[in-house]
């Protein structure tokens, strides 16, 4: 198999890129690599598997046709997995224009190319060609604590730009499958956590503000609710649907971890008071600071990974307490590439509130 991956620097991207090149006997031939290296894209996660033979970086955008293309063409690709996303909810209440660029009008230049692409593959290598979007649970909105969890048939309620153009992006998946017979394939999965995910998000910057002696900044009461997903079990799961997953359906996936975020930073300073003490003898929890809300700010997400389970035979692996615990010592094992980031392709930026 002949892989393309979109943003496959990325935090996600680069878990799913490793798991394909490092499994035991992986059926990939080549895993052509196309990221724009915008701010979260970093290649550093992928270092040690830049010699691989059957690994192919290349630095461009989603939106540019022509290099898909030719990627497509030149790699004789066999299918599609587009992790090519703007991600963080603060960014697109800033500034929403980069989100419907990257997630809208990047993907449906991705699916044209494709579609193009595929409508001119031989008969056999057109039934077995598959293109996986990988989204959100933030597409379908907010639940109270008495909801039941989000199922694929959750009608979508976007409360953010970000949510709301991922939504849109997941729309037009749907209507490429359905008009032009493309075969595709949707996930929509909880917040990830685990190795190599970009400081700005709730755990690392948790993690790394506590080791700095920076305050633990958390959005209001701190009791908005997250299922939290171990990114490896992600990525298992994404290729498990790719693989063996239904064409045109959409897969939900789930950590199976509902918990609210206060809890989660309790969790790693508790952590990190075992592992890490700090000098004084203080518990981390004294640098933990209650801000201001933001806006539109979603009270509960969480998923129902039935369908998953019971057609593939999917579960996470991972509980909470075993992957937050791996990625708290994946943090203190590779401060250096941490501060990489922070200091010099994050320099001009203030780590900013905690979000999940």
């Amino acid at each position: 198999m002949n892989l393309l991956v979109t943003g496959g620097c990325g935090f996600i991207g680069s878990n799913f890129v490793r798991q394909r090149l490092l499994e035991a006997e992986s059926p990939v031939r080549k895993l052509v690599n196309l990221d724009k290296l915008t701010y979260a894209g970093n290649p550093a996660n992928l270092a040690d598997l830049a010699h691989d033979p059957r690994y192919v970086f290349v630095q461009g955008d989603i939106g540019d046709s022509d290099l898909l293309s030719k990627l497509l063409h030149d790699h004789q690709i066999d299918a599609v997995v587009n992790f090519a996303a703007e991600s963080h909810v603060d960014r697109s209440i800033d500034s929403p224009e980069p989100f419907v660029q990257t997630n809208v009008v990047g993907t449906l230049r991705l699916l044209n190319a494709t579609r193009l692409y595929w409508a001119k593959l031989p008969d056999g290598k057109k039934t077995t060609f598959r293109f996986l979007h990988v989204s959100t649970d933030e597409v379908y909105g907010t639940l109270s604590l008495s909801d039941p969890a989000f199922t694929e048939e959750t009608p979508f309620a976007p409360n953010s730009p970000y949510a709301a153009s991922k939504a849109a992006s997941d729309h037009l998946v749907r209507a490429y499958q359905h008009t032009f017979k493309l075969p595709t394939l949707t996930t929509n999965c909880s917040n990830n956590y685990g190795p190599y995910h970009f400081p700005e998000k709730l755990i690392p910057l948790m993690i790394l503000n506590a080791l700095e002696g920076k305050s633990l900044p958390v959005y209001g009461d701190g009791m908005q609710i997250r299922d939290w997903l171990y990114v490896e079990d992600h990525a298992t799961a994404i290729w498990l649907v790719l693989r063996k997953g239904r064409v045109g359906e959409t897969y939900n996936i789930g950590g199976l971890n509902e918990k609210p975020n206060i809890e989660i930073v309790n969790t790693i300073c508790g952590l990190l008071d075992r592992k890490k003490p700090r000098a004084d003898g203080k518990s981390y929890k004294t640098q933990i600071t209650n801000v201001a809300d933001r806006p539109g700010h979603d009270r509960r997400y969480a998923i129902d990974c039935a369908k998953i389970r019971n057609e593939l035979g999917w579960a996470p692996r991972e509980s909470f307490a075993t992957g937050i615990e791996k990625t708290v010592d994946w943090y203190l094992a590779h401060r250096d590439w941490a501060g990489e980031i922070t200091s010099k392709r994050y320099a001009r930026e203030r780590l900013g509130v905690a979000v999940a």
